[in-house]
């Protein structure tokens, strides 16, 4: 939580050293605001930060993609968000593999926030699986691979390799 957003103000552009915190159990990022009560969730702080860099584009533009990206930020956070089996991490590549067959980003055509944290959600997955299992999940690898090479996305997060070019071919 607190380190996506310290990544996410890097990534926006925004002056850094705010101050978050945890809160219960399942660590939920707090910001501390200079006036009034702190920010709390992980989604609430991110569009936050995204508002206040002025970038709101990263929110989507229609009411349509505005729903899209909220949608995929809930799920990020309710699916994504802490410890799960491999079991649950099957289940959410599969998910998304299905939503990205005929999409470049999660939204349709634009890079958005929902982009952008579920790519932070999901690195730690993607670093351990094996070639076989990226080329399973086709569309999740290509996208991974595209956000991760996205201007500014991946900072010092470690770049997944995917093989480009298979290793047999049908020619004898």
């Amino acid at each position: 939580g607190a380190e996506e957003l310290q990544l996410l103000e890097r990534l926006l552009g925004l002056p850094g050293g705010n101050k978050y915190g945890v809160q219960g159990e399942r660590k939920v990022p707090v910001l501390q605001t200079s006036n009034g009560p702190g920010l709390t969730g992980l989604m609430t702080i991110a569009a936050h930060l995204v508002r206040q860099a002025r970038k709101d584009q990263l929110l989507g533009s229609t009411a349509e993609e505005k729903a899209v990206v909220q949608q995929w930020l809930e799920y990020r956070v309710t699916r994504v968000n802490g410890g799960f089996s491999k079991e649950d991490s099957r289940t959410i590549l599969k998910d998304l593999n299905m939503h990205l067959e005929d999409k470049v980003y999660l939204a349709g055509n634009i890079f958005t926030l929902a982009d952008i944290l579920m790519y932070y959600g999901l690195h730690h997955i993607m670093v351990d699986l094996t070639v076989q299992e990226k080329e399973k999940y086709l569309n999740v690898s290509r996208w991974f691979n595209h956000i991760q090479h996205y201007p500014g996305v991946r900072q010092h997060l470690s770049n997944v390799v995917f093989i480009k070019n298979r290793l047999y071919t049908n020619a004898h």
